[in-house]
């Protein structure tokens, strides 16, 4: 575990947090910009000197009580920034080389050829930085941090300077890392579709502190934080693929509680894959739709509503409704209040989503 509890003043705000973060995994600080994501992350890495006490696993790096304060060069550390910040002087190579001088012997937790490959740079081997496009830059600068052998990577914002195709391009090897390597990783972005495809364990701020800390798709499904208020309001699934139908270039998902036909993936049947539902892309009713357009109708039960100016907010468990939890998929479901009034819709009662899209991750 990542055991952070710190506090530190600031202009704007105070950083005021106490957080176990799993040591596993991508774990990420979400929320306003301003809000003390980059100087939480940056105390974890001893560059912001907070009061408290910082440690991975049984490693401490820093306690105020015991007098114990490691500097940075001496945390087992991997640090990106949004700027790349290669040095323009050496080669991409020269580079990777430069940060493996920087490990420690012992914390060489993956090869050198194997960062290279799991980043795709083998072939920028001999280049210079500003021969590179922004997102080799920036798997470069993954690398490099890789190549240190840490024990805990740090990512502040490392899309956030990129445009679209560049963030393409780079998302599925960060999805990489996040398969393949048995790293921790703190993840600072402010950039919901970034978070849905890559975390696992989410931290919401605000104004220095934390709002809610837990499992992503369980704090994305709850309608009383303010992620659910943004247009973008939605959950994320974990599946997996059941069968492919080409003849309408469409692939079946399943997961706790029910299935989703999604369009065609190349995943083969049998892979994990996530998906993501936005509230605005669910609808409800009390009985099972007849000829409708919609294709994902599920039975579901209403778990709680919330009201949102002029709409309303359902959380729904997807499933035949049978236990008082029965461990069934979550969806939101964003309605007009004139719809809620008009069902009459309370807690507890059996409905149907009609689920109008859905985008695997």
């Amino acid at each position: 575990m990542i055991d952070a509890r710190l506090r530190l003043p600031r202009g704007g705000f105070t950083l005021d947090v106490d957080l176990r973060l799993p040591g596993a995994g991508v774990s990420a600080l979400f929320g306003p910009s301003g809000c003390g994501k980059t100087t939480l992350l940056r105390a974890l890495a001893g560059l912001e000197r907070a009061q408290g006490r910082v440690a991975l696993g049984a490693t401490v790096w820093q306690d105020d009580a015991a007098g114990v304060f490691v500097p940075t060069h001496r945390r087992a550390i991997g640090y990106v920034i949004q700027e790349a910040a290669l040095f323009p002087h050496l080669s991409v190579a020269g580079n990777l080389a430069y940060g493996r001088r920087r490990s420690p012997g012992s914390g060489q937790r993956v090869s050198l050829d194997a960062v290279v490959d799991l980043l795709g740079i083998a072939a920028l081997m001999p280049r210079r930085p500003d021969t590179l496009s922004g997102g080799e830059r920036q798997r470069v600068a993954i690398a490099r941090a890789l190549a240190t052998g840490p024990e805990l990577l740090l990512l502040d914002e490392p899309l956030a300077a990129l445009d679209a195709p560049r963030k393409a391009e780079i998302l599925p090897y960060l999805e990489r890392l996040q398969r393949e390597l048995a790293l921790p990783v703190v993840y600072v972005s402010h950039a919901m579709d970034e978070v849905a495809r890559l975390a696992d364990h989410l931290v919401l701020m605000d104004a220095g502190r934390v709002l809610a800390a837990g499992p992503l798709a369980e704090l994305l499904a709850r309608p009383d934080l303010p992620l659910a208020h943004a247009d973008d309001a939605g959950v994320v699934i974990e599946a997996q693929v059941l069968a492919h139908d080409p003849a309408y270039a469409l692939t079946q998902i399943g997961f706790a509680g029910g299935t989703l036909w999604v369009g065609a993936s190349p995943a083969a049947v049998g892979s994990r894959v996530r998906a993501r539902v936005l509230a605005r892309d669910v609808s409800v009713t009390r009985q099972r739709p007849q000829q409708t357009s919609i294709v994902n109708v599920l039975p579901a039960r209403l778990d709680e509503l919330q009201v949102d100016h002029g709409t309303v907010l359902l959380q729904l468990r997807i499933g035949e409704p049978r236990a008082a939890d029965d461990g069934g998929a979550r969806l939101l479901a964003r309605i007009t209040r004139k719809s809620q009034e008009a069902l009459a819709l309370r807690p507890g009662e059996a409905l149907y989503a009609q689920v109008k899209g859905v985008a695997l991750m």
